[in-house]
């Protein structure tokens, strides 16, 4: 007979061989029942299992070995472990059940945020940039090679806490802002590596002139500091024509004085880049107006226009939309075409509880109706501005496509 120590030994080890299976099978069934059922097993109950598989294990060793269960220590020790390999397995299983998610959907994948790993610690942010070959998206020409290029070079520190979710849409928004896209498409993984597909700018000029207006260039004195979006009255002898500014003058301390160029270190309360500050210098120049189609032959033809520069006033809404932005949330415009909200009143669909979305406003028989509360009845035809996360906003949609 062997000694003591060597029969603990012995013991142990059969305990862990024996054990394995028996472990295994308890944790599946504590996660699995707590799981699905709420209800945790019995401690007593899985002993007497992991037991009885252990046995059979045993049993099955016996056959090829008749000392592996030769009288001793070894037997009572390997029972010990076994027991506690069981309990200590369940246990994990159980916990793992109830701390478990019960449902994993698309939308809670794309909350997670980036790795920790990629964190600034004094800024709290972290660099995002595009990885791989940027794609071309269908239906639109492709990207040349050298905006491909640049494009695929491109990067941009981002607040780390935000979600995957809001971490592609506010990329993307980098991206317009930055090569002036017409389309792109951003994956970002935890590692903070962006898949992009993009397309490229379809026009310049034209696409900032409003319905119903016209470009037109005049030679005049400008004034010191004037930028596009600038609202002007152009003063002729017939009479003042209200315009919009396309573009100034560049400044010739710049290399070129392109409008998208954009500052790395100037972002907006959004944390997306603006544009490079592109003001006039003051002195005689040409500047191009956005204005009204009945009016363009007016300013063509006067000899000497002047620009009068208005005052725009401070503009809150887009500071409230600046704070929904960084919240994650947008605010969308629909028309009620049918679906469930036809027909019933905001209370009986449970708009914000039930899709998470708010309705910020409701247009029937041509009058809005601001903050409306739940009695408030939507018909066919009416529209709604709503304010809620993208996914809350597609799928209230469906609500009233």
């Amino acid at each position: 007979m062997a000694s003591f120590p060597v029969e603990l030994l012995v013991g142990i080890y059969l305990g862990l061989l024996t054990g394995v299976i028996p472990a295994l099978i308890s944790w599946i069934l504590g996660f699995t029942v707590r799981y699905f059922t709420g209800i945790s097993i019995p401690g007593f109950g899985v002993v007497v299992l992991g037991l009885a598989v252990a046995g059979v294990q045993g049993g099955l060793l016996a056959l090829s070995d008749q000392s592996v269960i030769s009288a001793g220590a070894r037997i009572p020790v390997a029972i010990v472990v076994i027991v506690m390999m069981t309990l200590y397995t369940h246990a994990k299983g159980d916990a793992m059940g109830t701390s478990f998610p019960k449902r994993v959907s698309f939308r809670s994948l794309r909350e997670r945020t980036l790795s920790s790993e990629l964190v600034d610690r004094v800024s709290g942010e972290a660099r995002v940039r595009v990885h791989g070959t940027v794609e071309d998206i269908e239906g639109y020409p492709a990207l040349g090679n050298d905006l491909r290029e640049r494009v695929g070079e491109f990067g941009a520190s981002l607040p780390a806490d935000l979600s995957l979710g809001e971490l592609e849409t506010r990329f993307a928004d980098r991206l317009r802002a930055e090569f002036d896209l017409a389309e792109v498409t951003v994956r970002v993984d935890e590692r903070g590596r962006a898949t992009v597909a993009a397309a490229p700018p379809l026009s310049g000029l034209s696409k900032r002139v409003p319905d119903g207006e016209r470009a037109v260039s005049v030679d005049t004195l400008v004034p010191t500091g004037l930028a596009p979006g600038d609202e002007v009255s152009v003063r002729t002898a017939e009479r003042p024509v209200d315009s919009t500014v396309l573009g100034v003058p560049p400044d010739p301390t710049t290399d070129d004085g392109a409008a998208d160029t954009v500052d790395d270190d100037a972002t907006s309360a959004d944390d997306t880049p603006r544009p490079r500050s592109i003001r006039a210098t003051g002195g005689e120049g040409r500047v191009t107006l956005a204005v009204p189609r009945s009016d363009a032959a007016t300013v063509l033809a006067a000899d000497s226009p002047t620009l009068v520069v208005g005052a725009r006033g401070e503009r809150r809404e887009f500071e409230l939309l600046s704070l929904l932005r960084r919240a994650g949330r947008r605010v969308r415009r629909y028309s009620v075409a049918g679906g469930d909200l036809a027909g019933s009143t905001l209370g009986e669909v449970n708009v914000r509880e039930a899709h998470d979305v708010t309705v910020l406003a409701v247009r029937h028989e041509g009058r809005w109706r601001f903050a409306p509360r739940g009695e408030t009845r939507v018909e066919s035809g009416d529209e709604l501005f709503a304010v809620g996360t993208n996914g809350a906003l597609d799928r209230f949609s469906e609500v009233v496509a």
